[in-house]
């Protein structure tokens, strides 16, 4: 499958409630899940953003089993994300390495 890029956006996301999931996420063991190659949260002018780049949708899919709940606990509402086939990714980091 091809990698794809997911866009959340959490309107009224704070950076504490962000900060929260990924503690979440840690304590059971998925600080590094399986697929995701890049993730990037970021405050927005009314919430949160967050951009990652998974191997597949897939990956994406089965890790929602994991993240939905999460969410749920630390009350922010569902949101469906947007979710769109990468076309090209640049990293300096990448570059420096090849």
């Amino acid at each position: 499958m091809k990698n794809v890029m997911i866009l959340f956006n959490f309107p009224g996301m704070t950076s504490k409630e962000y900060d929260r999931v990924w503690d979440d996420l840690r304590a059971k063991g998925h600080s590094n899940p399986y697929g995701l190659l890049y993730h990037i949260g970021a405050p927005t002018s009314d919430g949160w953003m967050v951009v990652d780049e998974w191997e597949s949708e897939e990956d994406f899919k089965n890790f929602g089993e994991i993240l939905m709940p999460i969410l749920e606990k630390n009350n922010i509402p569902k949101k469906a994300p947007t979710v769109m086939p990468v076309h090209y990714v640049y990293s300096h980091i990448l570059a420096e390495h090849h």
